[in-house]
């Protein structure tokens, strides 16, 4: 039978929309399902501080009255206006290995571009950059982390029939903790810290909101990752949701501040234990049981793996070995809690600042994801 769209209009909808993720890869060992709940609020009005500057739409696909796709339109006008284009995104796009189905989601979203007097469309891009982007081309067996999207292969392919090209490349690499810190960046880090007069913050959470340091975080990352790929930077209101939200979840033995002698912010390393085997354990539901595998991996029983969540350097300070000071502090922390291994999580290809960092550790890169794009034709 032919291929239909269907607009998500209600809440039974929008939960179809998010479960079919859930059956599609439910017996797939390297993926890490999304929470739930953490979808919903994503894709509801009021709930996402995204939407007070995104339209978007959500649509699945169906075929014989049974749901073989999924995609969300989404339009970033502060992206667009700041990156002066026209354009579409294309998220959490699901399909099964049928071209028409792919092709089906993807009009959908061209035209609602269209309709929107969009003239591009590129993906898998979220609202903003701190949801998941790039599609999976390298790495399909490998776990994935909480913060990134896994893809059977057969999509990159689908994407390539249909002639989309290559926006932007991120890579991902593991890195093996070391048991000793390397002695050229312990130096580097001496002598960073004395000559910029910088210091380390023993952070509390009492001093986080006698000091507003979520808002102080944000700022730095906003003025740090101002030029990476299509990124705009947060509202407000974001960071608001983003400090109530994720910052009282954070260990902070595992964020290190760096601030100047007058007390700025310049350097943010925030990380924390692999939550992707609890998540899988959890099946991406906080509840019934749900929170009982997440607060163990959280607060009880750390992973041999962690999640290096962002590194964030004010310009100014960037390339100038901010990021060793850092590391030489956090180290010893993740040494001390058992780690033996780190996830770097997607960094552009062409940040080359970002992935110098590593060249003091045992590195592999193994994943690859990718932004497509695509004109929309009249």
């Amino acid at each position: 039978m032919t291929v239909t769209i269907k607009k998500v209009s209600s809440k039974k909808d929008l939960k179809t929309f998010i479960r079919f993720n859930y059956e599609m890869y439910k017996d797939v060992a390297y993926k890490v399902p999304e929470l739930y709940e953490d979808m919903i609020d994503t894709l509801t009005p009021g709930r996402n501080a995204a939407l007070e500057f995104c339209d978007f739409a959500c649509f699945l696909a169906l075929k014989d009255d049974k749901v073989v796709g999924r995609v969300a339109a989404i339009i970033n006008h502060r992206a667009n206006e700041k990156w002066g284009k026209k354009t579409v995104r294309f998220g959490w796009i699901d399909f099964i290995d049928d071209l028409e189905v792919s092709t089906m989601l993807l009009d959908a979203v061209a035209n609602f571009g269209r309709q929107h007097g969009m003239n591009e469309i590129e993906g898998p891009l979220g609202f903003t950059d701190m949801d998941p982007e790039g599609m999976l081309i390298e790495g399909y067996q490998e776990l994935g982390t909480m913060a990134t999207i896994y893809n059977f292969p057969y999509y990159p392919q689908h994407m390539e029939k249909l002639g989309y090209e290559k926006a932007a490349d991120w890579v991902e690499f593991r890195i093996t903790v070391p048991e000793k810190i390397p002695d050229k960046m312990i130096r580097i880090s001496e002598i960073v810290r004395k000559k910029f007069n910088l210091h380390i913050v023993e952070l509390t959470h009492k001093l986080i909101k006698e000091k507003n340091y979520g808002q102080k975080i944000f700022d730095l990352i906003n003025e740090s990752y101002k030029d990476l790929f299509g990124f705009a930077e947060l509202t407000p209101a974001q960071i608001q949701q983003y400090v109530k939200t994720y910052l009282g979840l954070l260990n902070l033995d595992m964020v290190c501040l760096i601030e100047d002698a007058e007390d700025n912010l310049v350097g943010v390393g925030i990380s924390m234990g692999s939550l992707s085997v609890a998540l899988q354990k959890a099946k991406g539901k906080m509840f019934p049981f749900g929170w009982y595998h997440l607060l163990k991996a959280l607060k009880w029983k750390d992973a041999d793996t962690l999640d290096l969540l962002l590194v964030a350097v004010k310009p100014e300070y960037q390339s100038k070995g901010v990021n060793s000071l850092l590391f030489t502090e956090l180290i010893p922390r993740f040494q001390k809690r058992g780690f033996k291994y780190g996830e770097s999580n997607p960094e552009l290809e062409t940040n080359s600042a970002v992935q110098k960092q590593w060249e003091y550790f045992e590195t592999r890169q193994h994943k690859r994801r990718r932004c497509f794009t695509k004109k929309i034709e009249d």
